[in-house]
């Protein structure tokens, strides 16, 4: 099964709690991990990640991969993923997915294909991209395929690199995601509902416990393991704040409160996402493992193997 909702839904605990409820009912059950900053080594406090008395033994897959001077990659993630999940379900052991990386968990479950990459074509365009800007590689892009273009922010130099990238190995790019379409067997996909002014508050609370954890720290720490040269990590919600901060750019204050602005923002766009999907069944992020075990025994999915 899939547990999918936005940020402070309490998605990870909840998966734990179904993960032992199932376990005390001889269904053996084991987490993976759909969330993509959670894959780095180090990156606990600032990603809300799991610890491990906090997992209270369950198995969790895809935590703690990758070192952050790694750059993520979702075809990648999406065979690892994938390769778990069949491993739980060859050992008759229940694959609880869970994560709020809306594309990652697309890849996972979705018929998605990612184009071919080579390490030497993008190094090229990188370094065409640092000599003359986004905004040339985007103009570049523009005339190479204007339909890939249209659906890239102009400002988003990773996906215009892939799209350049894609488009001289395979001479196209296409940059909106395909249908709603299982790749896998026997999927069930729940959401946990939570009202906006719920959880921009339950945002608040979890941004304001990270800085007391030593979430600054966390960071410092993590600046001397090249979390600024990090093509990915350096750009995770809160520890792009806390890095301006720490360059004085801006002051602790305000790295709280940009952190707790943009991850706000980053929900709107989950819930968003997650709303699209039709085969989410929705529950309130409130309702009891009990009450969640029993809804997915009466379901209806006749794909479900739980």
């Amino acid at each position: 099964m899939v547990l999918v909702g936005s940020t402070a839904t309490g998605k990870s605990t909840g998966a734990i709690d179904l993960a032992l409820s199932y376990q005390t009912l001889g269904q053996p059950a084991e987490i993976i991990n759909a969330d993509s900053m959670l894959v780095y080594r180090g990156m606990d406090i600032g990603t809300a990640k799991p610890t491990h008395s906090e997992r209270r033994g369950i198995t969790h897959h895809l935590i703690d991969i990758q070192d952050i001077n790694e750059e993520a990659s979702v075809a990648q993630f999406q065979k690892l993923a994938r390769e778990a999940i069949s491993q739980c379900r060859d050992k008759s052991i229940l694959p609880i997915v869970v994560g709020g990386s809306a594309l990652y968990l697309h890849a996972v479950i979705d018929s998605v294909e990612f184009p071919p990459t080579d390490q030497e074509v993008r190094a090229r365009l990188v370094e065409e991209m640092d000599v003359h800007g986004v905004e040339k590689m985007y103009q570049k892009l523009q005339k190479l395929s204007p339909q890939a273009a249209q659906g890239i922010n102009p400002g988003n130099d990773r996906r215009i690199i892939r799209a350049l990238e894609a488009i001289e190995l395979t001479g196209e790019f296409t940059s909106t995601l395909p249908v709603w379409d299982y790749a896998l067997d026997g999927v069930q996909l729940i959401g946990l509902d939570i009202d906006r002014d719920t959880m921009d508050a339950r945002i608040a609370q979890r941004v304001e416990h990270m800085f007391e954890m030593g979430f600054t720290q966390e960071v410092r720490q993590l600046l001397d393991q090249g979390l600024r040269e990090s093509p990915t990590a350096s750009r995770a919600i809160g520890y792009r704040q806390v890095i301006a901060y720490l360059d004085g750019e801006i002051t602790e204050t305000q790295a709280r409160e940009l952190t707790i602005i943009k991850t706000r923002q980053f929900s709107r766009k989950q819930i968003a996402w997650w709303k699209r999907d039709p085969r989410i069944t929705w529950v309130p992020y409130t309702t009891t493992t009990d009450e969640l075990r029993a809804m997915i025994a009466q379901s209806s999915n006749p794909a479900l193997i739980v």
